[in-house]
């Protein structure tokens, strides 16, 4: 008990210390939270300080977390603006990354299940990282911005797919076969979703969104708990249906008034950003190897392979979705958005570990990798991005 009031403590501090610190460096460099958070728990936990450790509570925290941010993701996608071409084309590239991923496993390891493993967290887009530093930046409306949009639904939802059917523990057919239930389940759901008013649903909202009965936060919980439990009844994982619960959100309270669904969505972003979401980082801050890596120059010499990996194998293919018009400098920047990597990447590693199929080694490498992408990557992009994220439109032709 002491031991988890002194870590619960201390992770609530650390969430206090990360925008602090990340407020403190933005006039040099403008670095996400999340990677303060994911820093400070490596500096407190047992791979340094030693101040906190992981409890089996703050670890089911963590697993909250990680769904919530799914949810946000899957929550704040705007299909009907990267529907057609930006979403086409992301799809397109993704099956390119996840086909070069695998190549890339193969070559770095001669089994086929770690080479699926590192395939999948390579393929990978952190859209729910990514979003955030978007909507800060002001660029999540522009076609730059819808594109990174599409990238990452696809690089988000390609992955949670590809992991329920390599490691659901059954033959291909049959977790195709179920994912397909699940998936038919959804879309039901959100079909059926679509097509009501929800008047008394909306009402009662209304009546209680500013008061204790918080009707739609409550609600918001029962899907997102029902579409994790029944991913996880499946043998699919959890995060897939985290993130068919945030679609099926938005889809439920689109009719609602405007000013309504601000409010709800500013809750959601309190829970999700202000508590879950960086218990999940620093805990994976804390849960980080950083032996592995330091022990063995091998893995350490690793990161970087699987930093420039991220490029060649997720960031390159990025170029087909972007945006017609698009500048040399917007291009670069969704090479650079594409390959940020992180969520998709620890949940794929955990698995890997879980099941002895890939290394500590590797698996530490994947996440620094993942870590560095985060850190780096988003930053270059911005800067790109600087007075450039418009493409110009074509000249009209002068009429006769």
């Amino acid at each position: 008990m002491q031991s988890l009031s002194v870590s619960l403590v201390l992770i609530a501090a650390m969430a206090v210390a990360a925008p602090l610190a990340a407020r403190f460096v933005e006039r040099a460099v403008k670095v996400p939270i999340v990677v303060f958070e994911i820093v400070l728990g490596m500096l407190l936990g047992p791979s340094l300080l030693g101040w906190v450790q992981s409890t089996q509570f703050t670890d089911t925290l963590a697993d909250f977390g990680l769904a919530m941010l799914f949810f946000v993701a899957g929550n704040e996608i705007d299909f009907r603006a990267i529907r057609g071409r930006p979403l086409g084309r992301a799809s397109a590239g993704w099956v390119i990354s996840l086909a070069a991923g695998v190549a890339a496993g193969f070559a770095l390891t001669s089994a086929a299940e770690p080479a699926v493993i590192i395939g999948v967290a390579l393929c990978s887009t952190a859209l729910g990282t990514l979003l955030p530093i978007l909507r800060d930046a002001s660029q999540a409306k522009t076609p730059t911005g819808i594109a990174v949009t599409a990238l990452g639904a696809v690089g988000e939802f390609g992955p949670l797919v590809a992991i329920s059917l390599f490691f659901s523990g059954r033959q291909l057919g049959a977790a195709s076969a179920v994912l397909l239930g699940f998936v038919l389940l959804t879309a039901a759901a959100i079909f059926l979703a679509s097509r009501s008013r929800h008047v008394l649903f909306h009402s009662h909202i209304t009546r209680t969104l500013h008061t204790s009965g918080q009707f739609a936060v409550r609600s918001i919980m029962l899907i997102l708990s029902l579409l994790v439990v029944l991913s996880t009844l499946l043998g699919l994982d959890m995060l897939l249906g985290a993130f068919a619960a945030g679609v099926l959100w938005k889809v439920a309270i689109a009719r609602a008034p405007e000013a309504e669904r601000t409010v709800i969505e500013r809750k959601v972003d309190a829970i999700a950003f202000g508590f879950l979401v960086p218990v999940f980082f620093i805990d994976t801050g804390i849960d980080f190897e950083l032996a592995s890596l330091t022990s063995s120059p091998l893995a350490l010499a690793m990161v970087p392979l699987f930093l420039g990996l991220l490029l060649l194998v997720r960031g390159l293919p990025c170029v087909l979705a972007a945006p017609v018009g698009a500048t040399a400098a917007a291009k670069r920047a969704i090479v650079l958005f594409g390959a940020t990597g992180l969520p998709v990447i620890v949940a794929v590693t955990a698995i890997g570990r879980d099941h002895d199929l890939i290394s500590s080694g590797i698996a530490s490498a994947l996440v620094g990798a993942g870590m560095l992408s985060v850190l780096l990557f988003p930053l270059l992009a911005l800067r790109q991005l600087q007075g450039t994220s418009l493409p110009r439109p074509a000249p009209e032709k002068e009429k006769p």
